[in-house]
């Protein structure tokens, strides 16, 4: 059974609360902290289960949509686009 999720699971070193609370911060910044929150993840933590928690408890409703690190945790939940090609051999052969 996987572990509830809470606040400590899910930001367990508090850089994502740290960085809702300091003014003027830049989405640069907050992709750094999200880089570092990520690799501090505990490895059985679901990535998205985790960023999803976080924006309900720091960014609910209408409350810090602006915030650039939203936008950050927002990005990280969309799906990369194709490219259509695939690297290595694959790429080449045709």
């Amino acid at each position: 059974m996987a572990e509830a999720m809470t606040a400590e699971v899910a930001d367990r070193t508090g850089l994502i609360r740290e960085a809702y609370r300091i003014e003027g911060i830049t989405e640069a910044e907050c992709r750094s902290i999200f880089l570092d929150w990520a690799m501090k993840l505990a490895p059985e933590v679901d990535n998205a289960a985790a960023i999803r928690f976080l924006l309900d408890l720091h960014a609910p409703g209408d409350r810090m949509q602006d915030h650039p690190m939203t936008a950050v945790l927002r990005a990280a939940l969309e799906t990369p686009a194709r490219t259509g090609r695939r690297g290595g051999w694959r790429g080449r052969a045709r």
